[in-house]
């Protein structure tokens, strides 16, 4: 994944905007990154539907750097994907014809 940061400092708070080139998993960030009480605001836009890019914006309270949250926000989704791939391998076990 390529990724391009610009970092903006405001007085109040910390912004950053992160430009991804490939995939968009942007929804699932941004709401990842809404779980965390230290984000005031976690937003994505797609400049064109025919590129592969999207920018998403973080902005976090002062004593929180944006990059944290990004990195915390990725660690998590990475442990809730791993927790449900292995509760489909137990139940998968269990009764392979009940899965689908």
């Amino acid at each position: 994944m390529r990724i391009v940061v610009t970092l903006v400092h405001i007085v109040v708070c910390f912004i950053i905007m992160i430009i991804c080139k490939t995939e968009h998993h942007c929804l699932i960030l941004s709401r990842q990154l809404l779980k965390d009480p230290q984000v005031i605001f976690a937003g994505y836009k797609i400049p064109h539907p025919l590129e592969h890019k999207f920018v998403l914006r973080i902005q976090t309270t002062p004593d929180y750097s944006p990059q944290e949250a990004f990195t915390n926000a990725i660690t998590d989704l990475i442990s809730e994907v791993s927790l449900l791939e292995e509760r489909f391998r137990v139940c998968n076990r269990v009764s392979p014809q009940a899965v689908f």
